[in-house]
């Protein structure tokens, strides 16, 4: 009864439907607690609210300047979001995030998708799960920002592309080699996914599909030995080449010469020298690691599909001719190695290319394990566990002054169980070949463990500064939106976005003390950072304005990993 069940659950579209639902879930809650992010959510945040403010939907901007970072693509979807879901005044990030849900729950179904159409419904579904509910992408399924959706773009036009290379690898000995397969809605996928991809974040999806393709290429080719019926170009040839650029070119370049034409060309100089090339030679904006970074990072990342790590390699290992399996070893490997060897380094950088590994892992779960493959899902499984609950932990020891008790020991209780002894369990049952039960306590362990940590994570009130400033502005009753000062705001020495993002656009961020002296004579509210009290004071008596320290505010900016202390002045 219970197979019956199951093959009904993923008849169809049912099981890529159902891996978007559980990927949007578990990403929900968290977009519903977790204040703005610093510092990219919020910058991001706030250039596309001032999109829909100056109803410029070309140039993209940060208060008074140009942000020439990333195309257009997010902050295009964001004013859409928050046009249909609440207002620009309102600031309420959950508006803001629903993208990135959205495309969490599109890299979910796509995987199911494509790994129900690559070998069968019930693995395609697991590796949707897998990959949704994944620590990384459960984690950026909540934050206003690229990467989630560009994950979801990728996973899809990654997932047609995996079916078309399988599909004629598969043909017929015997069939015309010039013939073009009838997969016109694959390629129409491929290609709209593709260019989607870079409006969103630019080279990286093309560059995830490059890698792909001339790593299968090679490998074919190098397999063959001479059998043209295996080692042939037929799928990359007959990809829709002519139309698909075409496509390509109709989505992406009117926003592009737009752009070029407001900023006189000045916005790719920037995203290009300036964003991108910096983080290909040197470690940019202090993000350099060494190369084995993400390596080190995969188990807890990849988390709880941890357990299935070991059993991943071995599917990859002795089952590298089927062309399913090799294509998600060119999908994972060759992207997750460029991303390993480039000096800038961020943990989420390799997120698009975890559908290949996903596929692997979901497909091990059908094999029967070597030893040192079970060996291997319980170590790196125990050790990402073991990491998770120790960053539980440490987190409410050292932030948890003002904590809800209750809710913060519930939490950390809740974390270490799931991601310990849950997900621990569920390699437990893997490892016996109970493969049912040790899949539902993976999926629970990981789900369990990701919303204890979140829920943690918003209780530490330390950590939200911009939160804490924000409501100390109320209770004072000097927030300029009561309407019983002049604003806008002002700050020397915090200069956080999310700030900015939940004050408004004209806050004013001050690089010196001299520039203070305006903001107190029209009497408007100014926080100053203990690092430029002294220079602020002395500022003050120089030109004869006497200010009141009304309080202070300490806390803990997680961006810099400076203790911070904050006090918020007005004219007497």
């Amino acid at each position: 009864m219970s197979s019956k069940l199951i093959a009904a659950a993923t008849q169809g579209l049912r099981g890529p439907l159902l891996a978007a639902l559980v990927a949007f879930l578990v990403g929900l809650p968290c977009a519903l607690i977790i204040p703005p992010l610093d510092r990219d959510e919020s910058r991001f945040v706030q250039a596309s609210s001032q999109m829909l403010e100056s109803r410029d939907f070309i140039n993209i901007n940060y208060q008074d300047g140009p942000r020439h970072k990333k195309p257009v693509g997010i902050h295009w979807l964001q004013a859409a979001s928050v046009s249909l879901t609440s207002e620009v005044g309102a600031r309420e990030i959950l508006a803001y995030r629903w993208p990135s849900l959205l495309g969490a729950a599109l890299a979910a179904f796509s995987l199911a998708w494509g790994g129900g159409a690559l070998f069968d419904n019930r693995r395609g579904l697991k590796a949707g799960l897998i990959l949704g509910i994944s620590l990384l992408l459960s984690t950026e399924a909540f934050i206003a920002k690229t990467d989630a959706v560009l994950c979801g773009f990728v996973t899809l036009f990654m997932a047609a592309l995996a079916q078309i290379y399988v599909a004629y690898r598969n043909r017929p000995v015997d069939a015309d080699p010039k013939a073009r397969l009838k997969l016109g809605h694959l390629r129409l996928t491929f290609w709209l996914a593709f260019a989607a991809s870079i409006l969103i974040k630019g080279p990286i999806g093309p560059m995830i599909f490059l890698a792909t393709a001339f790593t299968l290429i090679a490998w074919d080719k190098q397999a063959a030995k001479g059998d043209m019926s295996k080692g042939n170009m037929d799928w990359f040839r007959h990809l829709g080449w002519s139309w698909g650029i075409a496509l390509t070119v109709l989505m992406v370049g009117p926003w592009a010469i737009a752009i070029t034409i407001a900023t006189d060309g000045a916005f790719w100089g920037t995203a290009i020298g300036d964003d991108l090339a910096p983080k290909l030679v040197s470690g940019s904006e202090g993000h350099f690691a060494w190369p084995g970074t993400h390596t080190l990072m995969l188990p807890l990342m990849f988390f709880p599909g941890t357990f299935l790590l070991g059993g991943a390699l071995q599917a990859a290992i002795s089952r590298r001719i089927e062309p399913a399996i090799r294509f998600a070893i060119c999908w994972f490997l060759p992207a997750f190695i460029i991303f390993e060897i480039s000096p800038t380094k961020l943990i989420h950088y390799p997120l698009p290319a975890y559908g290949g590994l996903a596929l692997l892992a979901a497909v091990s779960i059908g094999m029967v394990h070597k030893r040192w493959a079970k060996i291997m899902n319980m170590v790196l499984g125990l050790f990402a566990g073991v990491v998770i609950s120790w960053i539980a932990i440490t987190a409410l020891t050292e932030f948890g002054t003002g904590a809800h008790p209750t809710v913060a020991l519930t939490a950390v209780t809740l974390t270490v169980a799931s991601a310990l002894l849950i997900a621990a369990l569920g390699g437990f049952f893997l490892w016996k070949n109970h493969k049912a039960a040790g899949l539902l306590c993976l999926f629970l362990g990981g789900v369990g463990g990701h919303l204890g940590l979140i829920t943690l994570a918003s209780q530490l009130k330390p950590l939200w500064m911009s939160v804490n400033l924000e409501n100390t502005l109320i209770e004072t009753r000097t927030d300029p939106r009561l309407g019983l000062i002049p604003g806008p705001v002002a700050t020397l020495g915090y200069a956080e976005p999310s700030f900015v993002f939940a004050m408004g656009t004209k806050t004013a961020l001050l690089d010196n003390a001299q520039q203070a002296v305006t903001v107190v004579e029209q009497g408007r509210p100014i926080f100053v950072e203990a690092e430029h009290l002294k220079a602020f004071e002395a500022e003050m008596a120089k030109n004869n304005l006497k200010v009141r320290a009304i309080t202070t505010v300490h806390g803990h900016n997680y961006s810099n990993g400076n203790e911070v202390a904050i006090t918020l002045f007005r004219k007497q």
